[in-house]
């Protein structure tokens, strides 16, 4: 099977700017995903496409020396805003690398820079589960929620006041259902998962990855602090193993 890589960083960031290059720890926050790009592409038949609007970007990735790491495409300018989709973003690099390439690729990796607490080990167990399963399409990473919508979320109803978001009876949170965070680590793509035209990550027949370890993604200013703190003081509760 052939594969690509995809690692989405555009330039402007209003929560965190700057923060695909942003110093975490001493390096660049999309060293991070470069590094297990790099790692987990090693002796498969694996591309790695950088998608980005930012010159700057460009250099950063540049200057750590992967030469597998493919610069050349220039994200369009209306992808490059705060309404483009995740998904059609994918689609459009994709669509570059196969074109420049002559294939078509059997499987796409997005490594989301913002959530870069993830190594090879996790890559390959999700490769793992989807493939395994013929009738999946695609798969996402996850970590348990800390608030559940059967137990403890409530939103507004119809009549203007309030109750449980999902319907249940349940009197504490461990009986209830379990549910996940999505926390944007990476997604992977089966072929006909983009043959059949979906227009979000959520199929009809998607899977998910509970990694076993700390991750999540930087939308606040605290949390690169959080995540800065983890990985000074040594604190993360898994390996990088790149």
């Amino acid at each position: 099977m052939r594969g690509l890589i995809t690692i989405c960083a555009r330039g402007g960031s209003k929560g965190i700017p700057g923060k695909n290059i942003k110093l975490i720890n001493g390096k660049a926050l999309i060293a991070y995903s470069c590094e297990v790009a790099v790692a987990f592409a090693t002796n498969r038949n694996i591309d790695i496409i950088l998608s980005t609007d930012s010159a700057e970007i460009k250099d950063v990735v540049q200057s750590l020396g992967y030469h597998k790491i493919n610069i050349s495409y220039e994200r369009p300018d209306f992808l490059a805003n705060d309404t483009a989709g995740k998904l059609q973003t994918i689609l459009d690099v994709k669509e570059y690398s196969e074109t420049q390439n002559d294939c078509k690729y059997d499987f796409i990796i997005d490594l989301d820079v913002t959530s870069p607490l993830r190594n090879v080990i996790d890559l390959n167990n999700a490769m793992d589960l989807l493939f395994k399963n013929e009738a999946a399409l695609n798969i996402f990473s996850v970590s348990p929620a800390n608030r559940n919508p059967y137990f403890n979320m409530v939103e507004e109803k119809d009549d203007g006041f309030y109750g449980l978001c999902k319907s249940g009876k349940f009197l504490t949170r461990q009986s209830a259902p379990k549910v996940y965070d999505m926390n944007a680590s990476f997604y992977i793509f089966k072929k006909t998962f983009f043959d059949q035209g979906y227009k979000t990550v959520i199929s009809d027949r998607t899977l998910v990855c509970e990694l076993p370890h700390i991750c999540f993604d930087l939308d606040h200013p605290i949390d690169f602090e959080f995540m800065s703190y983890l990985l000074e003081n040594k604190k993360l509760d898994f390996e990088f193993n790149y």
